[in-house]
């Protein structure tokens, strides 16, 4: 089959699934669902297709399948930011109740982390293993600060952190989704032309070196662009550890192909039909007893372990 009718089939299937959860079950009062609705399967689109996109730009600049931007710590700092606002302002402080403020802290704080670990890392090792490494230990040390915080707070005030240690699409701000979807565009625009280089950064690095490519550079910059989108999409709903890596694994497994310039809007397609048929499974089926998170986390987590031993056969 070829690329582009896999495309139309992602694309055509995208819609219909859009279309029902928009459109189905509607019992009246157009005016007060459809908007709502319509503000969840945005912000569904916006997350899932950046996150998806980052991870496998992630994965093209590590050469590795099984990684995800979340190792570099981005998941655990959001929650020790989340724990930290309740911890030493209170939950009803200005910090944890402003979805503004709150947003522009974590995402602040986020690309401001990511950002000097970057830097610093690639002034003296430009190594991306080493920084892969130093991003593990950073998200394991916030894990274990999160912790330490969460056990001493109010047990009122720790299910408040709870809740925003799981992704949510059903409580989304309208003027962040729009704020983000702004900023996003903004990074695609200039992600843009490194597409073709993502093609021969695939390659490997000693092979994109010698066919030009100024590759310690251009990782960084695509390191910090990922930074970003990470820290949008997990301030924006809240934290997807196993989306990318299930996603990205199922768009090569389906489009096979090198060409990002397919694998990337591919991804993204995948990534808006898994969220919006699981959000619909969460609403028809489970009538909201669990989240989407839990889902995406089960199924991800399980292919997790079967690419591990996958990849333990190879060997």
């Amino acid at each position: 089959m070829r690329l582009k009718s896999k495309l139309s089939i992602l694309i055509m299937l995208s819609i219909i699934l859009i279309a029902i959860y928009l459109f189905a079950g509607i019992p009246g009062n157009w005016e007060y669902i459809l908007p709502r609705r319509f503000s969840r399967v945005l912000a569904i689109i916006v997350t899932g297709s950046v996150i998806a996109i980052a991870t496998v730009v992630f994965q093209t600049i590590t050469n590795n399948r099984i990684l995800t931007p979340s190792v570099i710590g981005l998941d655990s700092l959001y929650v020790l930011l989340q724990t930290f606002f309740i911890f030493a302002f209170g939950s009803t402080s200005a910090f944890a109740v402003n979805p503004n403020l709150n947003f522009a802290l974590s995402v602040g704080a986020m690309v401001v982390f990511a950002f000097l670990l970057y830097h610093l890392l690639f002034k003296k090792q430009k190594n991306v293993y080493f920084l892969l490494l130093v991003g593990i230990v950073f998200g394991t040390f916030f894990g274990s600060l999160s912790s330490f915080m969460q056990v001493l707070i109010d047990p009122n005030e720790f299910m408040i952190v709870q809740n925003r240690m799981f992704a949510s699409f059903n409580n989304v701000n309208t003027e962040i989704l729009w704020f983000a979807i702004i900023l996003i565009v903004l990074t695609i625009m200039y992600l843009w032309k490194y597409i073709k280089l993502l093609d021969v950064m695939s390659l490997g690095k000693e092979h994109a070196i010698n066919l030009g490519v100024d590759y310690d550079e251009v990782v960084k910059r695509l390191l910090i662009v990922i930074a970003i989108w990470i820290s949008v999409a997990t301030a924006l709903v809240g934290p997807i550890m196993f989306l990318g890596l299930l996603v990205a694994n199922v768009t090569y497994e389906f489009m096979k192909t090198y060409r990002h310039s397919y694998l990337l809007i591919a991804s993204a397609l995948v990534s808006i039909v898994a969220l919006i048929g699981g959000q619909l499974v969460v609403d028809r089926i489970f009538s909201f007893e669990t989240t989407l998170s839990v889902i995406i986390n089960f199924i991800g987590g399980a292919y997790f372990l079967y690419l591990i031993l996958k990849e333990n056969k190879a060997w």
